[in-house]
């Protein structure tokens, strides 16, 4: 009869395993959304629309052709109407509106998706002693995304007598919340991934255990890319030297240094912000190429090999999405597939990662 009871009981861990799996998957999918999504919200300067912020209050937006103007009124207060678009129609202004007005409630909407599950699936008992510290970090990690979204908003409604500037965002604030996004992303999905997927019994040999090293020092270096991006977005940066592969005439441009101290171009200085975009950009091509090559040479489980060849596939996609973006002055749906591609590029190196992992002992 013991054996009896062991045996429901793995089974019900497995069930309960693919349960929870799924779900991250499904939470990984919206904030996935909601990268894109901010994404369009950045490119189309619709951030700045929302001058307030209140968890259930803004979730109706206005009504009525005076709810509109008042709504209306409280953003011409702002640097960003006055300086920038001082001559915007209210359609316009409904426009950006509700850009980031759906950005902000999809944000909502991933709150839901990771806390109320947790709480059910906890009441339930289907999650392990290691899971249940992983889903509560999970949880904590969408609310700090979220206030991290409204200090970011706050640093492009401040005045600024000193600058001339258009208004935006501070672009570490930027950084930092779509930073945090994609962390929230890569451990979601990779949470749920090592639920469903098995791991292989894989004979770990050196050559394994050194593309193992190299596929985590590629995943880091993609995310690094992909980070550096946000550094562009904030700064504008894909408007500066709009050529491929020289910077203009040139192969290194002549202000890349302009500013002082030193440090201080790689946060600040498009030029430099673009510059070392592109060559973290086309370092993750080089570093992927090679792994893909690297792995030729061995023998490794069928969905390990697909998952490499994807990987290098998207890379190549992703470097021809980037340069065109910047030959074409970034047009608004180049330059979010570019970033949704990102997005894609990162997964896939994750998934590279889950395939290779070790057994469990």
């Amino acid at each position: 009869a013991t054996t009896m009871g062991c045996e429901t009981r793995s089974e019900h861990h497995h069930t309960t395993n693919r349960i929870v799996g799924r779900w991250l998957l499904g939470c990984s999918g919206l904030v996935a959304g909601a990268i894109v999504l901010g994404g369009v919200t950045r490119l189309t300067e619709s951030g700045l629309s929302m001058v307030d912020w209140h968890l259930v209050r803004e979730m109706k937006p206005p009504q009525s052709q005076a709810e509109w103007e008042a709504e209306f009124s409280k953003y011409q207060q702002f640097p960003e109407f006055k300086i920038l678009n001082h001559d915007m129609t209210l359609s316009e202004f409904k426009f950006i509106f509700f850009m980031e007005w759906g950005h902000r409630m999809w944000g909502r909407l991933v709150g839901l998706a990771y806390i109320l599950p947790t709480v059910y699936f906890w009441k339930k008992g289907y999650f392990t002693r290691s899971m249940k510290g992983k889903v509560l970090g999970l949880c904590g990690f969408v609310v700090f995304q979220g206030l991290l979204g409204w200090y970011m908003v706050k640093s492009g409604l401040e005045e600024k007598p000193e600058s001339y500037d258009i208004p935006r965002v501070s672009q570490y604030r930027l950084s930092a919340h779509l930073g945090s996004a994609l962390l929230l992303y890569c451990a979601s999905l990779w949470i749920g991934l090592t639920q469903l997927l098995p791991a292989h019994k894989m004979t770990e040999t050196r050559h394994i255990m050194q593309l193992k090293r190299f596929a985590k020092g590629t995943a880091g270096l993609v995310f690094l890319t992909a980070l550096s991006g946000a550094f562009v977005a904030g700064l504008d940066a894909g408007l500066v030297y709009n050529s491929f592969p020289k910077m203009g005439e040139r192969w290194i441009p002549d202000d890349l240094l302009a500013f002082s101290p030193t440090l201080k171009n790689f946060f600040e200085n498009p030029t430099t912000v673009q510059f070392d975009h592109r060559i973290l950009g086309i370092s993750s091509l080089a570093a992927i190429t090679g792994l893909y090559l690297f792995s030729r040479r061995m023998l490794l489980p069928r969905r390990a090999k697909i998952a490499i060849s994807l990987l290098a596939a998207m890379a190549y996609g992703q470097v021809v999405l980037g340069i065109s973006t910047l030959l074409l002055y970034v047009p608004t749906s180049l330059a979010a597939t570019h970033q949704s591609g990102s997005v894609a590029l990162l997964s896939l190196a994750i998934w590279v990662l889950a395939e290779l992992r070790k057994m469990p002992k």
